[in-house]
């Protein structure tokens, strides 16, 4: 019969499983590669993006919906920055692909090593070994 858990039991085990430290690890790590990703976007390629279109400041790029009136501030859609956050994911996209491509490749590797030879069984002896060993032992107890 099966044990009945509440809810708080229930997260109890699943936070005392090993696989959730190594989530949260993988989480901060994740979030450190984001902030990386974002600048190599936002500091190396959007730049140079904005130098071959002649020097528009990419993250610049928008539709202008409402101009801005005095306090008001404008309202406008700012594609250029979306360009820019598109772009961000693809890059850890690949990243994340390339990694998983190495993992599965060395599963793949050690999955097709061969596996180490077992040693041969020593041979059992012949009949007249046998029969010699017997009075080997035999010779033995009488002399003991």
């Amino acid at each position: 019969m099966k044990e009945k858990k509440g809810f708080f039991g229930e997260f109890k085990e699943f936070i005392a499983r090993g696989n959730v430290m190594d989530m949260a690890v993988g989480v901060i790590i994740g979030g450190a590669f984001g902030k990386i990703s974002t600048s190599l976007v936002n500091d190396i390629i959007m730049p140079l993006i904005s130098m071959l279109t002649g020097g528009v400041d990419f993250s610049a790029w928008k539709w202008v919906l409402k101009a801005a009136v005095g306090e008001t501030p404008e309202v406008a859609v700012n594609f250029g920055v979306f360009l820019a956050t598109i772009l961000d994911f693809i890059i850890i996209a690949f990243a994340v692909f390339c990694m998983i491509k190495a993992i599965n490749h060395l599963h793949r590797k050690k999955a097709e090593a061969p596996a180490e030879p077992e040693p041969e069984p020593t041979p059992e002896p012949s009949a007249e070994e046998a029969l010699l060993t017997e009075i080997r032992d035999l010779l033995k107890e009488q002399k003991s």
